[in-house]
């Protein structure tokens, strides 16, 4: 079957359907028909038509996706060569205001290609174990341009790491152009088809997982290590540069908006930029997030010299800072304190102090995120306040994300079950690990086993229980849950995770803030304002009965919640926060989750979408 069969363009997605769950877009599917044919007829020109070629790769632990990855050796060297390689179609681009790195295509705002391939290989050689030996090289192919454009977009590429990465033109790659220079310009001169195994291991491997974020603080900020940003965090990161170099010249007054859902990087731009600007002499930045959780954790990872530049972002401003020159990073918006006592006519005088009090102000939210009243801001809403406080206004969206093994079919299910009137399809994903538990005790035997493993795995619930215990320990059974099964009547007994502020509550307990990452918070159950903005790899969610299945759709019973914040609310307000709040601890688990309900209906419900727990998994 050749790639220009329209049955082989079928069968492509139809398992792109499989695989991904849902249809590609007919954009989509042009591209594929426009751009696979000239890569084929380049790489049979070449005489390279032995190597393996992955169309359409996923890079590992990312629903990022590079569109064609060559793959072979050259004799005499033990490593695997990779080659990514991006296609293009485009015809025309301009340059773009925030740099050489971005360009205009039409009414898009896009990557320079250059820069595109280059997140690509820096993420390959960061997510590939070492013991593989793999040599990473990557080059564009704009197929359909013109050499005014292909001249053009190396011209903008001249300088930097992206310098490293070829653009390729019709020009490049004509009949008459020799196939061992064709090679030399595919970037595969001299390679041979590796052997089978060798590409078996390459798509078999375990790939290491994304450094975990707040580890790796210390060394940004130090300037030993640099976070890898790709596609549309490298995109973010160059819009929030381009509002700092406007600063820098005289131009102050900037709010930059970065929206994505859980996993999407958010945390890793803020942290990646701020590591940036505490490298710079005369720096003033400060990095904010109203939950003490991250701040703490940051804090931690970067030692007490950071104490006041990384804080917790309440009800008061940060000191000290330069409405010329300061770059405030604030993370997890979502979370900021907005309600109706803390704005000024109609907006939240917090956000408008802080506006005005430095050059640029940088958000990053998920509105899906919000889970009490009085938090939280839309995106909306911060461009209104940038026009009136007469501010630019920049937004950036990140539609890919990185946690949950980077699987976009696991995320769209949470929605589609999250959704007030819930139409969810049953899970049929093999891309991330999702099933139902029957009773807590599963629940905590699937949490000990990945202990056990050497992995991290947390259990967390809906605030329906009482919180009684102290700030230290020795804690108390709050969480109580009891069930029958053929075997009699249970009773299944764990604390909430320790309110103390400090690093360790006493007694091997971890305070609240570390409860996600430190030895002992497998033995107590996290809430929301624990676990947000946390990941751990396996997370354990229990629904409690302040949120329920009827056949409506999802119903709020707000008198079963603990949480002072809400309680007063009507069921049709609570829904909302509800529904945020589950899909907020459904999304931590960065390779699997499961969920139960202490509701028998609702249980009954989730097993019509769920399998239950596989093999002897909770026995």
């Amino acid at each position: 079957m050749k790639v220009t069969d329209p049955e082989f363009i079928r069968e492509c997605t139809h398992r792109y359907r499989t695989i991904h769950g849902r249809s590609p877009g007919e954009e989509e599917v042009e591209s594929w028909v426009n751009s696979w044919p000239p890569l084929l007829e380049v790489l049979l020109a070449a005489k390279l038509s032995e190597l393996h070629l992955l169309l359409e790769y996923e890079l590992p632990g990312t629903s990022q996706r590079i569109d064609a990855l060559l793959l072979g050796h050259r004799p005499g060297a033990e490593s695997l060569v990779a080659v990514a390689v991006e296609l293009k179609q485009w015809k025309y681009a301009a340059p773009h205001d925030a740099g050489s790195g971005m360009l205009h295509v039409g009414k898009r705002e896009v990557l320079h290609p250059a820069r595109q391939v280059g997140g690509y290989v820096n993420y390959l050689n960061e997510w590939v174990p070492p013991e593989l030996h793999l040599d990473v090289e990557g080059l564009a192919y704009l197929h359909a341009a013109p050499p005014d454009l292909i001249n053009g977009l190396r011209r903008l590429q001249e300088s930097g790491p992206s310098a490293a990465y070829s653009i390729l033109g019709p020009d490049d790659v004509t009949a008459d152009t020799p196939p061992r220079l064709l090679a030399e310009r595919l970037h595969c001169p001299g390679l041979q088809p590796a052997a089978p195994e060798r590409v078996t291991e390459f798509l078999e491997t375990r790939h290491r997982p994304a450094p975990k974020l707040l580890a790796r603080v210390a060394g940004v900020i130090s300037g030993h290590e640099t976070f890898r940003l790709i596609g549309e965090q490298d995109e973010a990161r160059q819009r929030i540069d381009s509002a700092i170099k406007a600063a820098r010249q005289g131009h102050r007054g900037h709010v930059v908006v970065v929206a994505g859902g859980p996993g999407t990087g958010k945390t890793a731009i803020a942290t990646r930029i701020f590591g940036d600007l505490c490298r710079e002499s005369g720096a003033n930045p400060r990095l904010l997030s109203p939950t003490g959780t991250l701040s703490q954790q940051l804090g931690r990872a970067v030692g007490e010299s950071a104490r006041g530049l990384i804080a917790t972002f309440t009800t008061r401003l940060p000191r000290e800072l330069n409405k010329d020159t300061s770059v405030v990073l604030l993370d997890e918006a979502h979370r900021a304190r907005t309600g109706q006592g803390l704005r000024t006519k109609e907006f939240p005088k917090l956000l408008t102090d802080l506006i005005a009090e430095c050059a640029v102000l940088v958000l990053f939210l998920d509105e899906g995120q919000i889970v009490r009243p009085g938090e939280g801001t839309t995106v909306d809403e911060l461009q209104r306040m940038a026009e009136q406080e007469n501010c630019s206004f920049a937004r950036v969206d990140l539609p890919t994300q990185f946690r949950c093994s980077g699987s976009r079919p696991y995320l769209d299910w949470v929605d589609a079950l999250l959704s007030p009137e819930a139409h969810p399809p049953r899970w049929s994903g093999d891309d991330y690990d999702l099933a139902l538990a029957e009773n807590p005790a599963q629940l905590e035997e699937w949490i000990t086993g990945h202990i056990r493993d050497g992995l991290s795995a947390r259990i967390t619930a809906g605030y329906c229980w009482r919180w009684n215990s102290p700030d230290v320990p020795p804690l108390l059974p709050d969480v109580s849950i009891r069930w029958k099964d053929a075997s009699g009547e249970h009773l299944w007994e764990r604390p909430w995770n320790s309110r103390a502020d400090m690093i360790v509550a006493g007694d091997g307990v971890p305070g609240r803030a570390f409860w996600a990452t430190d030895e002992g918070g497998q033995h107590q159950v996290g809430c929301v304002y624990t676990a947000q903005g946390m990941e751990y790899d396996y997370g354990a969610v229990i629904l409690g009965k302040d949120l329920v299945w009827t056949a409506q759709g999802w119903r709020a019973q707000p008198d079963e919640s603990e949480d002072p914040a809400l309680k007063h609310l009507t069921p049709q307000q609570y829904l909302r926060y509800a529904l945020n709040t589950y899909r907020v601890l459904a999304t931590r688990g960065t390779r699997g989750t499961r969920l139960y309900s202490t509701d028998p209906k609702t249980q009954a419900f989730l097993r019509t979408v769920l399998a239950g727990l596989s093999g002897n998994e909770g026995d």
